[in-house]
Parts: structure tokens; sequence; C-alpha cells
């Protein structure tokens, strides 16, 4: 078998599977998309908190495309998540795949290249007794985990594109064959 059937071959599996709960959210999808709508929220009011109190965290390279894209990539994720527990799971799907994904991967991208951040004001809007959790995030760590975010969120568009397409086309094939 060589690379291109392997990798077809791995995507059926993975449509297969989706398939065998196709109308039941799991446990873990839940679990997931409840830890997102609890915490994404925090880290909005966090990066708010800086924007408002003029930390000096956001620099002057932050305007209004670079809040869009770091806003919009964060509400984009409880977006998503509220309707996949909504019981709308092909809308999230198709949302996830067919754009949200690549958003995100484009605010990655776009922010890592602009990078309008000086991490050495990360900590400043902690309580004094929780800046240790931060404090180790300088400006290098942060640019590796934009890269990290890009090439994730990018694998995951390209991946769950190709997946809810596959998906589709089993579904209709199914639909078809039940007539």
């Amino acid at each position: 078998m060589n690379k291109r059937e392997a990798i077809k071959s791995w995507l059926s599996e993975r449509v297969e599977e989706e398939l065998e709960d196709y109308d039941e959210l799991s446990l873990e999808d839940r679990v997931i998309s409840i830890a997102i709508i609890m915490v994404f929220p925090l880290i909005v009011f966090y990066f708010v908190a800086h924007q408002t109190l003029s930390t000096g965290f956001f620099t002057a390279t932050f305007g209004t495309l670079e809040m869009v894209l770091l806003y919009g990539s964060l509400i984009y994720w409880i977006f998503t998540c509220t309707v996949l527990l909504l019981e709308l799971k092909d809308l999230s799907r198709d949302i996830d795949s067919f754009g949200g994904l690549f958003f995100a991967a484009v605010g990655f991208a776009w922010l890592f290249v602009v990078f309008p951040f000086d991490f050495a004001y990360f900590a400043d809007v902690m309580p004094d007794s929780l800046r240790f959790l931060v404090l180790w995030v300088s400006n290098d760590i942060a640019r590796v985990l934009l890269v990290l975010g890009f090439i994730v969120h990018l694998f995951l568009a390209v991946f769950s594109g190709i997946h809810r397409v596959m998906v589709r086309k089993e579904l209709a094939r199914r639909k078809k064959i039940n007539k």
C-alpha cells in the first residue's frame, strides 16, 4: 500500500468512527466544549484588561485587524463549542471545517508576523500572588506558541475539511442506498 492509499484508508477509518455514533455527542466532546466555554472567556477578559488598562502588553502595532484576529479566534472557539453543546453537531463541525480553523490559522500567522505584544508586561494584570503562573512566558516562547498554534490549526483545517466532505459523501451514499 502506498502513502496515498494509506492516508485514504486512515481517513476512511475516521469517517466510519464518526458515523458510528453520528447523532450522539460524545462525553469527550462535551467535556472539552464545557472547558473551553468556561476558560476562554477568562482569557478574553485577561486580554481586555491589558487593553483597557494600557499595561504595555499590547504594542502600538496592535490595531483593529489584530484585535479581530486575536479576539475573533477565541470567540470562534466559544461559539462552536456552544453550538456543539446545543446538539447542533453538523453545524459546529461545518463551521470548524469550512472557515473557523482557517481563520484561526491565519490569525496565528498574522499575529506571529506582526507580533503586537510585549510579554514583559503579560503578568501585570494578575494579582502578585499569581504572577508566577505567567512570568515564564517571554516574547520568544510566545512566538513559538504562535507557530505551534498556526501549524496545529492549519493541519486541523485541512484534515477536518477533507473529513467533513468524506462524511457528507458517505451519508449521502447511505441515504441513497436506504431509499
